[in-house]
């Protein structure tokens, strides 16, 4: 293990548990999980609701593009790859409030009519059964992969995904997907509150303007995590399944 580049030992002499120091050990793969969130036609297709609503989702396309590299690399490490997705409308709206929806309305300086017209049309805003809420592109779960739903940013907030984490014993989550600003840092948040280590992959997730995308990012590395890349992570996760990394 080489040396710290910061002084360990006052953290080594307090903490219950020894700390995982360097990324590689975070990231070992028998610890570690890839979340991919909200990686859906909605969020990051021509033709779905961001993209018809005027955002640009160009950044969100060249991700996707990217982000098989890292999903092929966890795969074949073993790393636990946990896909989150968000379903916003139903037939009933069972899921978007008052709240919500003033909250559209006043960001976007529109009435709530018409910011609820095209969540309502054609399917909704990734309806569980639309092709809004399908996932994009090659970007999408294997058998056996956890699927989890959610109907907030926050991918914790009334889900499963706390409870699959720690039955397989998952001590880092890796965080990849959109939006930086949005969901994936409102979720990578909520897990360093949990006492996870956190890993936002820089160019495995994107945000609908670049401003957005390296300020959510320089907060992450800030105060909640150790942002990192796909070639990174990758080369960590090939060279562990011929010298696995040990861990405390």
């Amino acid at each position: 293990m080489s040396a710290s580049p910061f002084d360990t030992a006052p953290a080594e002499k307090v903490s219950h548990v020894r700390p995982l120091w360097g990324l590689a050990r975070k990231v070992a793969p028998r610890h570690t999980a890839l979340v991919v969130i909200d990686m859906q036609n909605d969020f990051v297709a021509e033709g779905g609701l961001m993209h018809r609503e005027g955002w640009d989702v160009s950044a969100s396309q060249e991700m996707a593009a990217r982000l098989p590299v890292l999903i092929a690399a966890a795969r074949k490490a073993g790393v636990l790859i946990i896909f989150v997705r968000n379903v916003y409308t139903t037939d009933g709206n069972f899921y978007l409030s008052e709240v919500w929806l003033e909250q559209m309305a006043r960001a976007r300086k529109r009435p709530v009519g018409a910011v609820a017209a095209p969540v309502f049309e054609s399917g909704g805003f990734c309806g569980a059964d639309s092709w809004g809420g399908e996932f994009y592109g090659e970007v999408r779960p294997e058998h056996g992969d956890p699927v989890v739903t959610k109907h907030r940013y926050n991918g914790f907030h009334n889900t499963d995904l706390d409870t699959i984490l720690r039955a397989h014993g998952i001590r880092t989550v890796v965080f990849s997907g959109v939006s930086t600003h949005c969901c994936v840092e409102s979720t990578a948040r909520e897990a360093f509150m949990r006492d996870y280590y956190v890993v936002p992959v820089k160019d495995g997730t994107a945000a609908y303007s670049p401003e957005d995308h390296e300020s959510a990012l320089r907060t992450l590395d800030r105060l909640f995590g150790e942002v990192s890349s796909i070639d990174v992570l990758s080369a960590i996760w090939t060279a562990c399944r011929t010298n696995p990394i040990d861990h405390p």
